[in-house]
């Protein structure tokens, strides 16, 4: 074994944060996950929205790759995306997803497993159309999931800027929107010494009941 791997073996934190104890969690884990969350913006994580979206296409290769949640429905977790990505590919081969957010300064993680569909056009213009034009113009421009040189995607990026100077909004591209994760289950985590962490796990029994 080289030195390297004996540096990373050697990485430890020790989690001595906080607990999660089953009496102190709430019955419905969309209020927990809402109670983590604004807990977590308030404490200034560092991009409390992001999360880890994991996909698996017709192929079984699981994917995964960091997206923003935009928006808490009562039904689940919204982000938006094009949807001809390598994502977007899979998520019309196979509608099972994962979810994780993981805030380390709270030494805190959330893991949530569900079915993900898209929302409608009408949300997804309302959103795109609140970004700011730089971001409407990017997501106009970049061919996701495609090889493009540096040069050529500034060069798409300007010949958009062009096209719309004079507009104060960009219209909604056809191939970009939003997806909704409607949770089937949690799990809450919690650090704690020795690597005896906390864990709490909700499953839906029914529609509505956890």
């Amino acid at each position: 074994m080289n030195r390297d791997n004996n540096q990373i073996r050697a990485l430890r934190v020790s989690y001595e944060k906080s607990h999660l104890l089953e009496k102190d969690v709430l019955q419905n884990p969309f209020d927990q996950f809402k109670l983590w969350f604004d807990y977590a913006i308030k404490s200034e994580v560092f991009e409390a929205n992001a999360m880890t979206l994991a996909t698996c296409g017709s192929n079984g290769q699981p994917s995964a790759r960091t997206v923003l949640l935009k928006e808490i429905m009562e039904e689940g977790y919204v982000f938006y995306t094009n949807y001809n990505s390598d994502k977007g590919v899979q998520i019309a081969e196979n509608n099972k997803v994962a979810l994780l957010f993981f805030w380390k300064e709270l030494e805190r993680q959330v893991r949530i497993e569900g079915q993900i569909a898209k929302v409608s056009k009408e949300k997804s213009q309302d959103y795109f159309q609140s970004r700011p034009k730089g971001s409407q113009i990017g997501a106009w421009t970049s061919p996701q999931s495609q090889t493009v040189t540096r040069e050529e995607l500034d060069s798409l990026a300007e010949t958009t800027q062009s096209k719309y100077a004079d507009e104060s909004v960009l219209p909604l591209p056809p191939f970009w929107g939003g997806y909704i994760v409607k949770p089937v289950n949690f799990e809450f985590w919690q650090g704690r010494q020795n690597r005896l962490h906390d864990r709490i796990s909700y499953e839906q029994n029914t529609q509505s009941e956890w």
